[in-house]
């Protein structure tokens, strides 16, 4: 682990945050204090297309049709 103060890390910030990068705990710290710690940002998980198919139900004909006056009533609240 690495503990900076903020004012050594103003300098090298490019340095510590690949460090922190690469997988090192770095711990920035004011007055000998540790205030923050530096990790990197996990990427995002990206599902694989498909991973459904098969699992739901067919879709109606009529999904997408208009909906009925007394249900979309309901929805505005009127």
């Amino acid at each position: 682990m690495q503990t900076v103060n903020i004012e050594a890390a103003e300098g090298h910030l490019s340095q510590l945050i690949d460090a922190a990068v690469a997988g090192e705990e770095v711990v920035l710290a004011r007055a000998g204090t540790p205030v923050v710690r530096l990790v990197p940002v996990a990427a995002p998980r990206r599902r694989p297309l498909g991973t459904l198919a098969g699992r739901m139900g067919p879709v109606p004909d009529d999904f997408d049709a208009p909906l009925p006056e007394d249900v979309l009533r309901a929805f505005e609240g009127t």
